[in-house]
């Protein structure tokens, strides 16, 4: 317990530490945020914001758990395994990011490279699931076992959850608060698992978020860019996955998981009639429009994450035990 608690603070410390001079150098460096032009006229105070923030995020989540993993003696091979997928969404996120910049425009890497690049990663812990036999999946008193299909539920969680917190990241302190939450509470399961190894990496991230909650607060210094959420929502499904509670990733991921739907309800209504559900989306974009202040959206959707992930873990605890 006590480890859990230091792999969050070492994290916490060095974002906030991490941070400063990363800014600094990215203003120097004039890398900042292209705004989508649908959304130029409320967002254009943004254009010249920093981005990537990624890079500190994850550094500091890396550095922090792997410090607490040495020192609490936990260095597993599922760790390594986790905090290789966070690296290897980080540098997709960041090859999008980079081309966003070099080409002055908010389009990176096409759908379908990134895709493929998340999909590859994705083969990590699948894998890693299918040849220690745990294909099993377990939610309340429901039990079934995918065997060999295993893998195409991890890609598919594993994208999902990559590309839900990638479109949620669209408002001052939206993904950070919410990813804040969502990790603190992954954290909670952990432990109550017995898994210290991920619960130290889960509480490490959760401290990361909070520590660039400080710097991406409204009016944010910086964007997390697709270098941290694409990041944020592989580790988030990655945890899930090797902790074994998939299914709760759910109520957990709530949030992440409305945003996504209000995009394939709006493409899909388009597509099929010629009209659109939302004023605009995601979700988020929408409330923006009917009048909800940035803060306000932030508030409220932290709350529900807030609300989902205590009723989550309430109800995990009861059933375990």
């Amino acid at each position: 317990m006590i480890m859990i608690g230091v792999a969050g603070l070492i994290t916490l410390i060095l974002c906030l530490l991490f941070g400063i001079p990363y800014i600094d150098f990215m203003k120097k460096k004039a890398y900042s945020q292209y705004i989508r032009e649908e959304v130029s006229k409320m967002h254009a105070y943004k254009e010249k914001t920093p981005t990537t923030g990624g890079i500190f995020i994850v550094s500091s989540i890396l550095i922090g758990s792997l410090i607490t993993l040495f020192m609490a003696q936990q260095t597993t091979t599922r760790a390594v395994i986790v905090l290789m997928t966070l690296i290897f969404y980080t540098l997709t996120g960041f090859e999008d990011d980079i081309k966003k910049i070099k080409a002055h425009h908010n389009l990176g890497l096409s759908a379908k490279a990134k895709l493929m690049l998340q999909i590859a990663v994705a083969m990590l812990p699948a894998f890693y699931i299918i040849f220690s036999n745990q294909t099993q999946i377990t939610f309340l008193n429901f039990s079934f076992n995918l065997g060999w299909f295993y893998p195409l539920f991890v890609v598919f969680m594993m994208v999902g959850a990559s590309n839900a917190l990638n479109l949620t990241d669209g408002l001052d302190g939206l993904a950070a608060s919410s990813s804040f939450i969502a990790f603190f509470a992954c954290a909670i399961i952990c432990f109550l698992n017995n898994n210290i190894d991920l619960a130290i990496i889960s509480i490490a991230t959760s401290a990361a978020c909070l520590g660039f909650l400080y710097f991406n607060k409204k009016p944010a210094k910086i964007f997390m860019g697709d270098t941290g959420s694409l990041a944020l929502g592989g580790l988030l499904a990655t945890i899930a996955i090797m902790g074994k509670f998939e299914l709760w990733l759910i109520p957990i991921a709530i949030i992440f998981i409305i945003e996504t739907l209000s995009v394939m309800i709006q493409v899909t209504s388009y597509k099929l009639t010629g009209k659109r559900v939302f004023k605009m989306s995601p979700i988020h974009h929408h409330f923006e429009l009917c009048g909800w202040s940035e803060n306000k959206i932030v508030i409220v959707f932290s709350l529900i994450t807030l609300i989902a992930c205590c009723v989550s873990v309430l109800i995990y605890y009861f059933f375990k035990a």
